[in-house]
């Protein structure tokens, strides 16, 4: 796993110390270790989980500078892409949402044993943004929805002037074109579509910019979003 991590850095412009390799290494140690009572990653092998999960993860740190910045990994599941983002970059105020209670409580647990800060948060995007409505500087999301979905779920947590940053793989445009009417909508513009290799795949980060307030009746009940999509 390390030296996946170390061969990898290079490519998403990124150098960390031997403590901030250490500790990625331990967090991949106790995710595969818990996976095996609970289902948290497909991906088994300790390579993949750096090049997949870690390095991907990392690669937004090219795009965005967090330190100093609050940020929310909306649907972050096992704690991606926030848990290496805030290893990398220490210096960023994490709050990981999920509305699974197990992967939450895990991360609760097993963050402050490697020394992470993090507020771990069990609930649905969309009613967590009843009480967090625009005061985040960075929304970030991974393989939780189409993006005409997220954008209500994330956009509305993001203050004027930050950003949501969408990760996404092969059907970035399919989904960005079909998102066009949302992001507009939602007070969202889109700012760039960065790419980046992972392995001998292509990964993409939808950048897209808070241009102005989310309209109160954003984002609606889970249902309808999924229903009637903007």
């Amino acid at each position: 796993m390390k030296e996946t991590i170390l061969a990898g850095l290079p490519a998403i412009h990124l150098t960390l110390t031997e403590q901030q390799v250490d500790t990625l290494c331990a967090f991949g140690k106790l995710l595969l270790e818990k996976n095996q009572v609970m289902n948290l990653t497909a991906i088994t092998d300790p390579k993949e989980v750096a090049r997949l999960h870690f390095l991907d993860s990392m690669a937004l740190l090219d795009i965005a500078d967090l330190a100093g910045k609050r940020v929310v990994d909306v649907g972050c599941g096992a704690g991606f892409p926030g848990v290496p983002l805030k290893i990398a970059q220490p210096a960023m105020d994490l709050t990981l949402l999920d509305s699974l209670g197990k992967r939450m409580t895990w991360l609760g647990e097993v963050l402050p044993q490697l020394g992470i800060e993090a507020a771990c948060v069990t609930a649905r995007a969309e009613e967590f943004a009843a009480d967090h409505r625009e005061q985040y500087d960075f929304a970030t999301s991974r393989a939780v929805a189409r993006l005409n979905i997220l954008c209500e779920l994330c956009l509305p947590l993001v203050r004027v002037g930050g950003a949501f940053l969408a990760m996404k793989g092969a059907a970035a445009q399919e989904e960005l074109d079909e998102a066009k009417g949302a992001v507009a909508k939602l007070g969202g513009k889109l700012e760039r579509v960065y790419e980046y290799p992972v392995g001998d795949a292509v990964h993409r980060v939808v950048v897209i910019r808070k241009v102005k307030p989310t309209p109160k009746q954003y984002p609606r009940r889970y249902a309808k979003i999924k229903q009637q999509p903007l």
